[in-house]
């Protein structure tokens, strides 16, 4: 028959430790949900500048890349342009060299001498001999003139290509660089959107004033510009505050910093290059104080660029979710130095 026993019941010792790890767990848990609290307002917005700034680094990177990959494809085409105008004239010298053939195999590939034992005018052949060694000299010269020419076009045509193919690497590592903070802005946002309707209404109302101001004159001294040209790409540049940020911009509706600044003195005749990490090198370098409208003047390890208009402010395209406006040099990082176009 089977016995049947009543359950053990568990100690008091054991209900003890049980009841404290499960008040141990609560409280743990208490701590970790208030080691990780609501990001303020404040918190967010530093969290969104942070990757406003990274986000511009990136499209600068971008469109340098880009811009290298312009002029690259630009040096193979014209590789590839001459690699066929050699292949056409060895072409025609193979052709040459043909005919020449030709005609030895017609005249039975007869050994020299022999020819001119038999020769009824030896002084003739002998002139004729000369002149068909000296052709054959001279296209066996220039055959391996083109070849050797021919070899080190298709050397520079690789090399090229494959400095084509690294670029369109980098330019595809810094899309998904760039596609990344989009999606670190995207989760910023998502956190601005936890704030309260007031929180979030005195942010915008905070842009709003930046760009409010921006459209209104701002005192810019009595600073006279270095160059004509420079006076020319400021005030280029003044017709378009209140137009958009947008990466990889370059005009005339949206700009990005250094598409504005390319674009400003487009149209004062002067063609600088595309991106912060070239536009640099358009000019003479100046301190700070040497600065004068129209300059360009560069920030946060060359991540940024702006006109320099005077009395200590810029002109420039901010960041993404802003338009070109006015603004004071303190507010846009360290400055790095001056471009004197």
């Amino acid at each position: 028959m089977a016995s049947h026993r009543r359950p053990k019941q568990p100690s008091r010792a054991r209900v003890t430790v049980l009841t404290a790890t499960a008040a141990a767990a609560v409280a743990l848990s208490s701590h970790a949900a208030q080691a990780d609290p609501k990001p303020s307002k404040s918190e967010v917005k530093a969290k969104v500048d942070k990757l406003h700034h990274e986000a511009e680094v990136a499209t600068e990177q971008y469109n340098l890349a880009d811009e290298q990959r312009g002029k690259l494809q630009k040096e193979v085409d014209a590789l590839q342009d001459k690699v066929a105008r050699g292949q056409q004239e060895l072409n025609e010298l193979r052709n040459g060299l043909g005919s020449v053939a030709t005609a030895q195999y017609r005249s039975g590939g007869m050994d020299p001498s022999l020819q001119l034992l038999l020769s009824s005018d030896p002084d003739s052949y002998l002139d004729k001999a000369s002149a068909v060694d000296a052709i054959s000299a001279k296209q066996a010269e220039a055959l391996e003139t083109i070849q050797a020419k021919q070899r080190t076009l298709a050397q520079e045509r690789a090399e090229a290509t494959g400095k084509l193919a690294d670029l369109e690497d980098v330019r595809k590592t810094l899309a998904e660089k760039k596609k990344s903070y989009q999606g670190k802005l995207a989760e910023a946002q998502k956190l601005l959107n936890t704030l309260t309707a007031e929180e979030r209404a005195k942010i915008q109302e905070q842009e709003q004033r930046a760009s409010r101001e921006a459209g209104e004159r701002v005192e810019l001294g009595n600073e006279v510009p270095a160059s004509q040209r420079g006076a020319a790409a400021l005030a280029a540049a003044d017709t378009q505050v209140g137009k958009p940020y947008i990466s990889g911009a370059e005009g005339p509706n949206a700009y990005d910093c250094s598409g504005l600044t390319q674009w400003a003195y487009r149209q004062a005749g002067v063609s600088i290059t595309r991106t912060t990490y070239t536009q640099h090198n358009d000019g003479v370098k100046i301190g700070r104080g040497e600065l004068k409208p129209g300059d360009l003047v560069f920030f946060s390890n060359l991540s940024h660029v702006g006109l320099y208009a005077g009395n200590g402010q810029v002109l420039h395209a901010p960041y993404p979710g802003t338009n070109v406006r006015y603004e004071a040099m303190e507010y846009l990082g360290d400055f790095q130095f001056g471009v004197r176009i």
